[in-house]
């Protein structure tokens, strides 16, 4: 049974990685906000460099 419960589960495209990841709990309240798979993507993110004088 729970491995039909885990199928039903929303998904999304990581930033970096372009890996599919699904919902997990601790994500619970901030799911819309949620762009990378994990901690390693979420810290080789492209960086956006700003015109520094």
């Amino acid at each position: 049974m729970k491995s039909s419960l885990k199928q039903n589960r929303q998904t999304k495209t990581c930033a970096v990685c372009n890996r599919p990841f699904q919902w997990r709990k601790k994500w619970e309240k901030c799911w819309e906000e949620v762009r990378y798979c994990s901690d390693r993507c979420r810290q080789n993110r492209p960086s956006v460099k700003g015109n520094k004088p």
